[in-house]
């Protein structure tokens, strides 16, 4: 019995991919069956795979039910947690969500869900992507710093929910947690931020992102071991499909 995770799957099965070019890359092509396949041969029904948001491009259930059906098709307990793509899913509605599909998934939200002796929490997170303003040698000199205030609005919501999905935990009597983001834990200009704070306050042992896709982005957060933490990215496309084994 093993915990993986993965993150941006990114499916269209009944909606048109309208993705950057970083979705485009020979690593995306036919990546819906490299990874059923890549299941099939890592994962047993006794495993448990937490998949870090962006599911699907369907705008809304209807044009998500091929996708989520794909999903729940995979070996083993499934977990899902919000992206920014996942346009189908309402925060204040994963209660209606749980209802439809457990136990063939569960969506993790203002919550948490257990793995052996660890409290699993997550929430989509945010981080300050931009724009930044370049001079001719690709340095950062500035950036929109409108577009940085509304980026603090929403960091701020996300650390509520996320101090709140630990608290529960907390208060369920678990002590080990394993923190999952969509958004990188920090951006390029960041060393810290609240999320690895609250990493920090709550002891969490790993924290799981993903969102980074194409090679220029894979490294802009943190990876591997930092300030007492393991940080993991988990994005399909850096993970060549292949799920990766969180804890045994």
């Amino acid at each position: 019995m093993s915990l993986y995770a993965i993150g941006d799957l990114h499916l269209h099965f009944q909606s048109v991919l309208k993705a950057p070019g970083q979705l485009h890359g020979r690593v995306w092509k036919h990546h819906e069956e490299k990874f059923r396949t890549n299941c099939g041969k890592m994962l047993t029904e006794q495993d448990t795979l937490v998949l870090v948001s962006d599911h699907s491009w369907g705008k809304n259930l209807a044009e998500c039910e091929q996708d989520l059906q794909y999903i729940c098709d995979l070996p083993g307990r499934k977990i899902l947690t919000r992206g920014n793509h996942d346009m189908f899913w309402d925060a204040k509605k994963t209660a209606q969500l749980n209802e439809l599909y457990q136990p063939r998934l569960t969506f993790l939200q203002d919550s948490y869900e257990t793995y052996q002796d660890y409290a699993l929490v997550g929430t989509k997170g945010f981080t300050f992507e931009g724009p930044f303003y370049l001079d001719g040698r690709r340095r950062i000199i500035g950036w929109d710093e409108e577009a940085e205030q509304h980026a603090k609005k929403l960091v701020e919501r996300e650390l509520v929910r996320l101090r709140r999905s630990f608290e529960l935990a907390k208060a369920g009597g678990y002590r080990r947690y394993i923190l999952f983001l969509h958004y990188p834990p920090t951006n390029i200009l960041e060393e810290r931020s609240g999320f690895t704070d609250l990493a920090e306050e709550y002891g969490a042992e790993q924290v799981i992102y993903a969102h980074c896709h194409g090679e220029s982005r894979f490294y802009d957060s943190i990876h591997g071991e930092y300030r007492g933490r393991t940080y993991r990215l988990v994005s399909g496309d850096f993970l060549k499909w292949k799920p990766l084994r969180i804890l045994d």
